[in-house]
């Protein structure tokens, strides 16, 4: 489907054409090439682990909302670490020492920094299995705009731990899509106007397409063009476009509604995109919608 059309609400949907050829299967790839870091020797800690700890029992995790000063909120923190400790590490405990050695996560995962919107939390995560990273409305900027945080996880990710799929996901209600939709073309020092205007080519297609709509309604939009101008900006990074070009790497898109605890997910069909100075343009394929 054409990249300013994608869009999801009943009210205002374009039924477009899907692709239905499906993802690469799973491979068997090579140990990737750790660097000297990331090979911790966990076996000085294991004997440490080896006598029954106690297991709390009867913890209030609680809720950080109705804690009171920071005693209480450290308090709760330290409870809920004890709980993992006892309920979860010791009873997983060879599988924790494995991963204390090296990681082989499947998935990297870019989400937005709302506290609202935990990866783990909502889509079941487990330690291992997704290399992260959160910023202000899940962006990804272009490779000619410079080093950040988040090509610097993405190089790591592609290159070091061979990741097999990019999943960005954006949600509803996002501060940082709708402050990108509010700014106007003035100089600002803020560092957020400069972080979100990675966005400004969503933003630019979101006014064209929804001029007709309110800006609630725009936001909502651009929440999920932005997904997309994302998987597009990282086949500006040849090591990304390589791999997604042989197959080796599959980029999607997923979009939370936590206003209705929905999700959808989307896959980019990279033979039917554009990407130059000119014209930048996408295909997805493979959507569904969870609820």
């Amino acid at each position: 489907m054409v990249g300013s059309l994608v869009h999801w609400d009943t009210s205002w949907r374009t039924v477009l054409p899907t692709n239905s050829s499906s993802v690469v299967s799973s491979r068997t790839r090579p140990c990737p090439k750790f660097m000297n870091w990331a090979r911790i020797d966990g076996c000085h800690a294991a004997a440490s682990f080896k006598e029954k700890q106690p297991e709390n029992k009867g913890i209030d995790v609680g809720n950080m909302a109705e804690a009171g000063g920071n005693h209480d909120l450290f308090g709760l923190m330290k409870q809920r670490f004890l709980t993992f400790k006892n309920h979860t590490y010791m009873k997983e405990l060879e599988h924790f020492q494995a991963l204390s050695k090296a990681q082989y996560p499947k998935f990297m995962v870019i989400a937005c920094a709302d506290s609202r919107v935990c990866p783990s939390n909502i889509l079941g995560f487990q330690p291992g299995e997704a290399f992260m990273i959160r910023n202000i409305a899940n962006l990804v900027p272009l490779m000619k705009n410079g080093p950040s945080e988040c090509n610097a996880a993405l190089e790591f990710a592609v290159t070091t731990l061979e990741v097999e799929n990019i999943l960005v996901i954006g949600h509803s209600s996002c501060a940082g899509i709708e402050n990108l939709m509010k700014i106007q073309d003035v100089e600002s020092r803020s560092f957020i106007h400069k972080w979100v205007t990675n966005g400004n080519v969503a933003k630019l297609r979101t006014k064209a397409a929804t001029a007709h709509l309110s800006f609630s309604q725009q936001c909502r939009f651009c929440e999920k063009e932005s997904i997309n101008q994302s998987l597009l900006n990282m086949l500006s990074y040849p090591w990304i476009e390589d791999k997604v070009r042989r197959g080796l790497l599959s980029l999607h898109g997923g979009y939370y509604n936590f206003s209705s605890c929905t999700f959808e997910k989307w896959t980019l069909d990279f033979n039917g995109c554009t990407v130059n100075e000119e014209n930048n343009s996408y295909v997805i394929k493979e959507e569904e919608f969870w609820s």
